[in-house]
């Protein structure tokens, strides 16, 4: 799985061109796990740098998975983190998989991926779903910040609500996301969802139609045990059976440097 994250990482870095940090997480307060895990960081580095011809660095933390990624980021210029995951199995059903409570704790953003990318050249289609939460605008920055880069087609996915004051907000964040699509010269296409019970699903059926490269998300906000128990969405659409990459984006994950991309004149 680290490997597949690998390659999705090479693949944005090239295209983006920001560095790659290596992170491994160990138990902490034992000096021997932590020589070994250098170690083996070190071959890695040596191994990856010489296959791809590439600069990364590393990093070691001491900790849970869940704490230590979460707490490193907090004080780090880290802007995404790429995470393989094998998906929900077994007990994770019930308690949440482990990719996901990684995410819910974390100030940026996340590319969750079960499989190498099918290709290393740019993200031809995005799907973004649009709603009626006000999270739209925020996930709106990285399709734009990514689509600028990969020259992408973003798709609309279009919640079909029929309660009125959820059309009319569901309407302004989708003329919102036109505008500033345009604005930044990226190429778009709206689509609607036949039924909102089912949107997740249709909209993962949707994805693998159009061969999409990745999806975006909004997180839950404030999620609690009970998301975990009875299946928050995230969950599901992260486990795609298509192996579609999934971008999720915490609710205020922000990226300062964003702004030129999100209302700049092009």
């Amino acid at each position: 799985m680290s490997e597949n994250a690998l390659y999705h990482a090479i693949k944005l870095s090239r295209n983006v061109e920001s560095k790659i940090r290596l992170a491994h997480v160990i138990k902490p307060g034992d000096p021997k796990i932590r020589a070994e895990a250098e170690m083996s960081m070190n071959k890695d580095i040596i191994r990856i740098q010489s296959e791809h011809k590439i600069v990364v660095e590393s990093v070691i933390l001491e900790g849970s998975l869940f704490s230590a990624i979460t707490e490193y980021l907090r004080d780090s210029d880290v802007i995404m983190v790429i995470m393989g995951t094998h998906g929900i199995k077994g007990l994770q059903k019930y308690f949440g998989s482990y990719a996901l409570k990684v995410i819910v704790g974390s100030e940026v953003p996340f590319i969750v991926v079960h499989n190498k990318p099918s290709t290393m050249a740019r993200f031809t289609n995005i799907v973004f779903p649009i709603d009626f939460k006000s999270e739209n605008k925020e996930k709106l920055q990285w399709a734009i910040y990514l689509g600028k880069y990969f020259n992408s087609k973003v798709h609309l996915f279009k919640a079909p609500v029929t309660d009125s004051s959820l059309v009319k907000k569901v309407n302004v964040n989708l003329n919102f996301a036109i505008r500033f699509l345009i604005q930044n010269n990226l190429d778009y296409e709206i689509h609607t969802a036949k039924k909102y019970g089912s949107f997740g699903k249709e909209m993962l059926t949707f994805a693998k139609e159009i061969d999409a490269d990745l999806i975006l998300i909004t997180t839950t906000k404030h999620i609690t045990f009970l998301d975990y128990l009875f299946g928050a969405s995230e969950q599901y659409i992260i486990d795609n059976q298509s192996g579609i990459p999934i971008m999720c984006i915490n609710p205020k994950a922000t990226f300062a440097q964003m702004g030129q991309f999100m209302f700049g004149n092009t």
